[in-house]
């Protein structure tokens, strides 16, 4: 934690994020706050004592700014907070500081995105894709790209499309029977409605899901959204419908969520890339902390499997999306 030292009686102060507060009865019958508090150097469990109605009761997924004593009990670090406060806009607080946040900055990832989206020659395709960034791209500068798996950190919707829209670029190099501009379309498209499927936190990161997200979900917002911007744009039909397949098919399977399974080349090989690039994350993350030599927790979203960190490369979280070498 990075609570700084501010007198000679071992009293620290900072800012830090609540990973959880509940109200808890003492055996006195007194009430206190049992609070998780952490930033991105770690996590300490803290106690509010004596806490009373009309104090302020920070909200989870919120930053506070805390006041306390650090200790230990049964030998775990424990931080009683004397104050505990909101934050202010004179705190100038940096989000990324306390929640995992993508590497590269989002207003980065929306200006590529949409400088290639210009280079397009299929104007139908430039129209419809440069007007829904333009409706929802402000959404996906923090929306994550998941409640809890893959990409599941602020900014993560932006770094999971690119990185896609990367790995179309080389696809398309290699394979030329593949519609680059469709292929990369989709890719841009597949999952922009997940800024509408999630409730977001103060933190950028996903609460939990919307009503129109559980009851209708992004596959079917995306394309009905597609539908509706092409026929603002006066933009062909059939290409709409192309894109509109992409995206209800890109889960590849019905069980996976698919309405239908991929059923032309572009549509596949989208949902083949989003697969490796959602498993790519998860693996990476799996290794965090392990060990050269050592195998992760089990990782039940990848078939319950553990894996194993052969140290011949750092296991890092990361993804060289802004290389200028791509086209």
């Amino acid at each position: 934690m990075n609570l700084k030292e501010i007198d000679r009686n071992g009293t620290v102060e900072g800012f830090v994020l609540v990973k959880s507060c509940d109200k808890k009865t003492s055996k006195n019958g007194s009430t206190y706050l049992d609070m998780t508090l952490c930033d991105k150097s770690g996590e300490v469990n803290a106690k509010l004592w004596d806490f009373r109605d009309g104090m302020f009761l920070p909200a989870i997924n919120t930053i506070v700014k805390v006041r306390g004593a650090l200790s230990t009990y049964n030998g775990v670090p424990q931080l009683r907070v004397d104050r505990v406060r909101q934050i202010w806009d004179s705190d100038n607080v940096n989000m990324s500081d306390f929640v995992p946040t993508a590497d590269l900055d989002p207003d980065r990832m929306l200006d590529i995105l949409e400088d290639l989206v210009t280079s397009f020659t299929d104007e139908d395709l430039k129209k419809i894709v440069l007007e829904i960034l333009d409706r929802y791209g402000e959404r996906m500068l923090v929306c994550p790209a998941a409640f809890r798996l893959h990409h599941a950190i602020r900014g993560g919707l932006l770094m999971h499309t690119l990185s896609i829209v990367r790995l179309c670029q080389r696809v398309s190099d290699i394979y030329p029977s593949i519609d680059r501009e469709l292929l990369i379309a989709g890719a841009i498209l597949h999952d922009v409605c997940k800024t509408e499927e999630f409730e977001l936190s103060p933190t950028g990161l996903a609460d939990g899901y919307s009503v129109q997200g559980t009851l209708i979900g992004h596959l079917v917002m995306g394309a009905q959204l597609v539908r509706e911007v092409a026929a603002d744009v006066d933009a062909d039909p059939n290409t709409a419908m192309l894109l509109e397949h992409m995206i209800i098919s890109h889960h590849g399977e019905p069980e996976f969520g698919a309405a239908v399974r991929p059923l032309f080349l572009e549509a596949e090989v989208l949902s083949e890339l989003d697969t490796l690039d959602a498993r790519i994350f998860e693996i990476e993350k799996s290794l965090q902390d392990v060990p050269a030599g050592g195998f992760s927790q089990r990782q039940w979203a990848l078939n319950d499997r553990k894996f194993y960190n052969h140290g011949r490369k750092p296991t890092e979280i990361t993804a060289d999306i802004d290389d200028p070498s791509f086209e």
